[in-house]
């Protein structure tokens, strides 16, 4: 069956700045096999309840302000999937998620982004699935676990997040994208990497109260949550695999995980 996998998109100038990140994000694509569609749970869709977009294809959203014109400039616009939306929505609600469709949003760069980069040809069918922030780790491994079958069929589920994601250091720090990590980052990921590999779910889902810095490193969770997504998908005996790791700045982490 296919892996489930978190992937940390960054900034959105991912899509154009040679880093670490960007040059792994460009080979993902071919070290997979080819998924026959793609669920991506973004950090950059937060509703009170999950949503699915249902849009026979996709419009790109450029969800930020302030950044290269030439962002501005890409499209990416691969084939929705409306009915498989509708599939996914109603094994949610069986779940017993309150589940919906928006049949007019588009991808925003959680998804677009590190798409982009790892599928160019824009050729496969993908969804977006909104976070619930305030309904924490625990939601969304459950809402990962209502998802788990979809991997039968060969979809690809992605979250996409950071493994560390506390911009406030950008108003404090004129650290380049190349500066050493800080020692409070390398802590907490540490700590998420080594309960990550040991499968150590209970501990996972109280990384709040036991990580070290977890609050500085994720001042609010939407950006880790997609994390719990992939993992629950996997199923409760899936192994992971660190496939990426990489700093930028000197605090946002860059990992990627598979779990199979």
């Amino acid at each position: 069956m296919m892996p489930t996998l978190f992937v940390s998109h960054g900034s959105p100038t991912t899509a154009i700045q040679d880093t670490p990140a960007r040059r792994f994000l460009l080979g993902l694509g071919a070290e997979l096999p080819r998924p026959s569609a793609i669920l991506v749970a973004s950090a950059h869709w937060e509703t009170a309840a999950p949503a699915l977009n249902a849009v026979a294809r996709n419009d790109t959203i450029h969800d930020f302000y302030g950044f290269p014109q030439a962002l501005f400039a890409i499209s990416y616009n691969p084939p929705g999937a409306p009915e498989i939306a509708r599939e996914i929505a109603a094994t949610l609600r069986k779940a017993g998620f309150a589940a919906s469709l928006d049949d007019k949003r588009g991808l925003d760069h959680g998804a677009w982004v590190p798409l982009l980069l790892a599928y160019p040809e824009a050729d496969i069918p993908v969804l977006q699935l909104s976070v619930q922030t305030a309904l924490g780790p625990r939601h969304h491994l459950a809402l990962g676990r209502a998802l788990a079958d979809l991997r039968t069929k060969n979809m690809l589920i992605l979250g996409s997040g950071s493994f560390t994601h506390d911009l406030r250091r950008f108003g404090r720090s004129r650290a380049g994208i190349d500066a050493p990590e800080t020692p409070d980052v390398t802590e907490f990921s540490d700590w998420m990497d080594s309960h990550i590999r040991a499968h150590d779910v209970a501990a996972l889902l109280n990384y709040r109260s036991l990580a070290p810095h977890a609050a500085d490193e994720h001042p609010t969770e939407e950006h880790l949550l997609p994390l719990y997504v992939a993992l629950g998908a996997a199923g409760e005996t899936a192994e992971a695999r660190r496939l990426h790791n990489s700093v930028e700045f000197g605090f946002l982490r860059m990992d990627t995980y598979a779990f199979a």
